[in-house]
């Protein structure tokens, strides 16, 4: 078999890579531009308070927006690329080089190639970081948001009642994260809808140096073990035990589920499901939007080139806000479409992929009107 059939590289031509390298070098360009804008403006904007709460700037540097840059690029690369391929391609349009490429004999559909393959490249990295990297960096970043920036995390729960197990229900007073300890402590476990099992305790710490997870310590407890009519006390002073629960299911903070990466959003989302929980719409709406961002990138490029490929008299102007237009109000979308899940009860699943199933449509009408 031939070798250089193998090989994918080589069914990239030479206007692939002129395309793949315009596209790419314009998409870095302008997150860096802008993304350095909106760095000038943010600390600016918090200089007063990072001042005020004595932040040292290797925590602003490292900590909060070494972080907050990768966060915001992310968050906002449709509209990247949809600027990177709005502007570059406009001027090749311009410069009459789309023209003299349609004349040779390459369809739009061939020329479309090398944009898409470059947006399936920024989609991957992008799904990637977004999915895996930015959570741990999000930690960090919250972290020093909640120290300087006076945006204080939840760190305590008051009356947190749940199912840590198929008929074992736990129960806490009060409890606050930033210790991992909990008092008024209880724990009911059922058999066929009775109960047979009621521990109290005036404490519970959660073992943060333990090898395993779910180990805590109950102080002070009472252990009451009913078998039919018989009933046995076990009271003591402190006991090791493993209870299927842990801080990050006591506490809940906005944000929260920015912070988990996309494995560790399906074990909570699973977890929380099987205990009957309500509170797991936005982790849900989280997950899935990480998929749905990915694919905008194909769609906002298919609008972009679509726009900007005809030469036109006048200049790009107009067009170019027609697709401003467009590549925002998709943002907005996908922001309400996310509301409407928490607040309104949409699907997670559908609201994260309303904005790409319309728009869709719209890249489909776009690439109709484009130049053959």
């Amino acid at each position: 078999m031939n070798r250089r059939k193998l090989n994918p590289l080589s069914y990239i031509k030479l206007l692939d890579w002129y395309i793949i390298k315009k596209f790419i070098g314009t998409y870095i360009y302008a997150i860096a531009l802008i993304i350095s804008i909106s760095i000038v403006f943010d600390f600016n904007e918090h200089m007063s308070k990072f001042a005020t709460n004595h932040a040292p700037w290797r925590a602003i540097v490292f900590d909060y927006y070494a972080n907050f840059v990768p966060y915001f690029a992310n968050l906002f690369s449709p509209l990247f690329v949809f600027i990177a391929v709005i502007f570059f391609t406009s001027k090749l349009a311009g410069n009459s080089e789309i023209i003299a490429m349609l004349a040779s004999g390459t369809s739009f559909r061939r020329l479309m190639r090398p944009y898409m393959l470059s947006a399936a490249l920024i989609a991957a990295v992008n799904f990637y970081l977004g999915a895996y990297v930015i959570p741990h960096g999000n930690v960090i970043r919250q972290n020093f948001e909640s120290l300087y920036k006076n945006k204080k995390k939840n760190t305590s729960a008051q009356n947190v009642q749940l199912q840590v197990a198929p008929g074992v229900i736990a129960y806490i007073q009060s409890y606050d994260n930033l210790t991992k300890r909990g008092y008024g402590f209880s724990l009911d476990k059922f058999e066929k809808k009775k109960l047979v099992s009621h521990m109290t305790a005036n404490v519970i710490q959660y073992d943060t140096i333990a090898d395993e997870r779910y180990h805590w310590k109950v102080m002070n407890y009472k252990i009451r073990s009913l078998k039919g009519l018989r009933e046995h006390i076990e009271t003591g002073a402190e006991l090791d035990t493993l209870i299927m629960m842990e801080p990050m299911d006591l506490v809940f903070s906005k944000g929260q589920q920015e912070t988990f990466t996309s494995p560790e959003l399906l074990r909570y989302i699973s977890k929380q499901t099987e205990r009957g929980s309500q509170n797991v719409v936005q982790y849900e709406v989280e997950f899935h939007k990480r998929i749905a961002m990915s694919f905008a990138s194909f769609i906002l490029t298919i609008i972009g080139v679509s726009l900007s490929s005809r030469k036109r008299k006048g200049g790009m102007g107009l067009y170019l806000g027609i697709g401003l237009a467009l590549s925002f109000s998709y943002i907005l979308l996908q922001t309400v479409s996310a509301t409407f899940a928490i607040n309104a009860g949409t699907p997670p699943m559908l609201a994260a992929w309303i904005p790409n199933i319309l728009y869709t449509f719209i890249a489909y009408f776009c690439y109709r009107q484009a130049p053959n």
